[in-house]
């Protein structure tokens, strides 16, 4: 159902870290076509030497220098790369890899959009580039009801967002995965607490995506969003490694 004024305001207020309604949305694009992804395709290209291949798998992430690697948790068993095309490109790839007897592998990767104005390893509320990093994925929702995902998923139309929005915007928010970017872990995607200040920006979240950058978040099609909350387990500790390729490999 489609909700009220309030209620669409106080959504738009917490999305991609934008306060003012008059400011732009958290959207993105894709192809909207998902794929099984392998380590000779896209970024992964060459990552036999830049991850290490090993029995069919890899050492470690390609592409991923040792400052991000060594944030990755230990018991991480499921790794989301977001591979930024520049530093002030909105264009990115999703990549989902998995571990299995310590080696990691790719498993399916989608076209997908960033900030429209790049990447930051200093994000600010406003300033339309996605924050550089690591960050643990534990909490998703959205608009539609709970396609059978393993991460808390909170179903409400609280997500919808406002209809004043031109109008490929408005399934933005059907399905969302919260980025732990200054959030409080185990609470709704929605919540509007930011333990490091306001200024420093919130609402980074896995999204749908519609055609261009976002506001700081990541968006992918529907059948992505869909297969990674059908995936990502809390058991595995996923965590989402995200950057442009310069950053990402230093």
């Amino acid at each position: 159902m489609r909700t009220s004024g309030a209620a669409s305001a106080a959504i738009a207020s917490l999305v991609c870290g934008v306060l003012a309604l008059a400011a732009v949305s958290c959207s993105g694009r894709s192809d909207g076509r998902p794929q099984r992804a392998d380590v000779s395709a896209g970024p992964g290209r060459d990552a036999d030497a830049r991850g290490g291949a090993r029995a069919g798998g890899l050492r470690q992430i390609p592409y991923v220098g040792e400052r991000l690697r060594g944030r990755i948790p230990s018991d991480t068993g499921q790794v989301l790369a977001v591979y930024g095309a520049g530093e002030d490109s909105d264009r990115a790839t999703v990549q989902l890899f998995v571990r299995h007897d310590g080696v990691w592998r790719s498993v399916r990767s989608w076209a997908a959009h960033n900030g429209s104005k790049g990447w930051t390893t200093d994000h600010h509320l406003g300033d339309r580039r996605s924050p550089v990093g690591v960050f643990t994925l534990s909490d998703a929702g959205g608009v539609l009801p709970d396609p059978g995902a393993r991460l808390p998923y909170t179903a409400s139309a609280s997500f919808q967002a406002p209809h004043y929005w031109a109008r490929s915007y408005w399934h933005d928010f059907d399905y969302v995965i919260a980025i732990d970017y200054n959030r409080v872990r185990g609470t709704p995607p929605t919540d509007p607490t930011r333990p490091q200040g306001e200024a420093s920006g919130g609402g980074i979240w896995l999204h749908m995506d519609h055609g261009s950058g976002t506001s700081g978040c990541v968006s992918l099609a529907k059948s992505g969003m869909r297969y990674l909350l059908r995936t990502l387990d809390p058991r595995q500790h996923p965590v989402v490694v995200m950057g442009d390729r310069a950053d990402l490999a230093s």
